[in-house]
């Protein structure tokens, strides 16, 4: 149970919503995640499971990039990588704790779902968060008012530690970023969600069918609303990974019904169109496409100064703006070198690849779109990482381990039932997918 409340709020509950004496890592989401881990470690310490049993690729990788954050963290807290402040080792402290918060998800999700009708359930209360957090947006671009005040009446105890934007101007559009930080990540995470929201749409047995593909809706809608470049990346790579693993019909059907809700949307939404076509065609010239190609040089300034483990973790904190990395990469390239680099990107690439490679050899339709959602949203994590600084939100953060535990949960049924078919004798039927 702890494991769905916390995939509900991890989308449902904004991140910069924190516990006063806490601070900055005690939003609800991450209280929760890190309770996981701690459950997890110690139970695995008395011998109450045995996580061995349970390795794939996306468990290698999370336990790569967790020992890339601890090398360092303790390379700086040494005193080896420099001159370091109170701000910066509390900041690395918040990222530990964030990598930790992270790795409790993956591993437990991998660990307690083992068959369809857990991933199903576990699903259900993802879409239900990512369901909360796209009405909240809508209610934004709609009214330009912030829902999130009222989760401040009701959440006695947690404050606003400022680090939110609800609404940001651009062109003829007001953007929005729902219980998101930013209306970039909104555009991120929702573009990740949409591949498991037609999943879940097409293969539930409960509930109606409507309301099912109303969540799909209003994914793809709050992700237009964000007038965001990298969400729109991310609804083309969910369409390319994702539709060559449905249904036939359901493949004709998207031949449809995707231009016809373009359209739609462009005509519901006034100034949508000229938006979106300055957005994507603005180039160079655009201010944020400047800061980032800006970032470069002092970045391999820093990186050469110290190029294997970076000043720590979470430790680049800019006295001007402009010096922000909005490149994840960049920015952990200097925080924690080239192994930090190498970890990060076997972190999102890895489960995405062993999830795509489950897709393809799965037998069951309904695995097959099961691991191509999980593989689609890994990467539009690698791809959008490149855009905006990703660790550094709550919501993104904490949403890519439940799809890295999604990925193994499907690479290890595949596993499974790649060995029961070879030992399987030539001409019987191959063992079923395993339901519930």
């Amino acid at each position: 149970m702890l494991l769905k409340v916390t995939a509900f709020t991890v989308v449902a509950v904004p991140p910069y919503l924190v516990l006063e004496p806490v601070g900055a890592s005690g939003s609800l989401p991450e209280l929760l995640a890190l309770t996981l881990f701690g459950l997890w470690a110690v139970s695995g310490a008395l011998a109450l499971h045995d996580p061995v049993g349970f390795r794939h690729p996306g468990r290698a990788a999370v336990l790569l990039f967790l020992i890339a954050s601890c090398v360092s963290y303790a390379h700086l807290f040494a005193g080896l990588s420099g001159a370091s402040t109170v701000t910066g080792r509390a900041a690395a402290d918040r990222w530990m704790l964030m990598v930790l918060a992270a790795a409790g998800i993956a591993f437990v999700t991998t660990e307690t779902v083992r068959t369809l009708d857990d991933a199903m359930v576990l699903v259900r209360w993802i879409l239900a968060g990512g369901a909360v957090c796209c009405v909240v947006a809508l209610i934004q671009f709609a009214t330009h008012t912030n829902p999130v005040e009222w989760f401040k009446v009701i959440m006695v105890g947690f404050v606003d530690n400022n680090s939110g934007t609800a609404f940001q101007s651009r062109a003829a559009l007001m953007r929005v970023s729902g219980t998101t930080m930013h209306p970039i990540e909104l555009g991120v995470v929702s573009a990740m969600l949409l591949p498991l929201g037609v999943w879940r749409a097409l293969y539930d047995r409960r509930g109606p069918r409507w309301l099912n593909w109303s969540i799909v809706a209003l994914l793809a809608t709050a992700n237009a609303l964000t007038v965001s470049r990298s969400g729109l990346i991310g609804l083309a790579i969910a369409l390319v990974i994702s539709v060559p693993f449905l249904p036939r019909v359901a493949r004709q059907w998207a031949t449809v019904v995707v231009p016809v809700g373009v359209a739609g949307l462009f005509i519901a939404v006034p100034g949508l169109i000229s938006t979106m076509f300055n957005t994507s065609t603005a180039g160079s010239s655009d201010s944020s496409v400047m800061y980032r190609t800006g970032d470069y040089p002092l970045a391999l300034r820093m990186v050469s100064d110290r190029p294997w483990f970076g000043s720590g973790p979470g430790t680049w904190i800019p006295v001007q703006p402009k010096d922000n990395f909005d490149n994840e990469y960049l920015l952990v390239a200097v925080t924690m070198g080239v192994i930090g680099l190498v970890a990060l990107l076997a972190y999102l690439v890895v489960p995405a690849l062993a999830a795509l490679t489950a897709a393809r050899n799965a037998q069951a339709r309904e695995l097959k779109l099961l691991a191509a959602a999980a593989a689609a949203a890994g990467l539009i994590a690698t791809v959008a990482s490149g855009t905006f600084d990703s660790m550094s939100f709550g919501v993104f953060a904490l949403l890519c381990p439940f799809f890295i535990g999604l990925s193994g949960t499907a690479w290890l049924m595949v596993k499974n039932q790649l060995e029961q078919a070879r030992e399987v004798p030539s001409g019987a039927l191959p063992a079923p997918v395993p339901r519930g």
